[in-house]
Formats: C-alpha cells, structure tokens, sequence
C-alpha cells in the first residue's frame, strides 16, 4: 500500500492511498469522527477503477497527524476483537 501525503499541517493533513477505494477510506473516516477535535473528516473517489482515494482531516487542537495515527490504532484493536468474536462464534 503507498500513501501520498499531499498536503499536511498542524491542523490538515490532506492524504492519497494508492491503489483502495471506498471501504479503508469509509472506515478511517468514520472511525475519526470519534474524536471530538475533528472538524472536517472526509474522502473523494473521483472514479473507483481509475483514481486513488484521498483523504482530508482538519482538527481543532490536536496534531491532524496525531489524531490519525490514534484512530488506527484504534481500528486495528477492534479488528482484532472482531476476529477473536468471529473465531469464538464459528467454533
């Protein structure tokens, strides 16, 4: 997965993820809307077979970088909860 930061600041961190579409770009941005800084938390897919998807957060307070990297860390704990709930289900 490459990840093209096109603009990033304090409080905008304006970002492409080369090769996803909407499902990882739905789910990051969902995920921060958690975080009360958030202000703007959005995606564009201009064509799902021909462009990247791009991401943009702006944040009040906090580091725009920050926040995201604390809202992986977040999605990745409820995977991980997911899958043990899922294994525990299937058995």
């Amino acid at each position: 997965m490459e990840i093209k930061v096109l603009e990033y600041e304090k409080n905008r961190l304006h970002f492409e993820i080369v090769g996803e579409t909407h499902t990882l770009a739905n789910l990051i941005t969902k995920e921060l809307w958690n975080d009360g800084d958030i202000t703007v938390s959005g995606y564009s897919l201009k064509h799902p077979q021909t462009s990247n998807v791009s991401i943009l957060i702006e944040t009040t307070k906090k580091d725009s970088k920050k926040v995201l990297l604390e809202t992986l860390a977040t999605l990745k704990k409820k995977s991980a909860e997911f899958k043990t709930q899922f294994h525990k289900a299937v058995k």
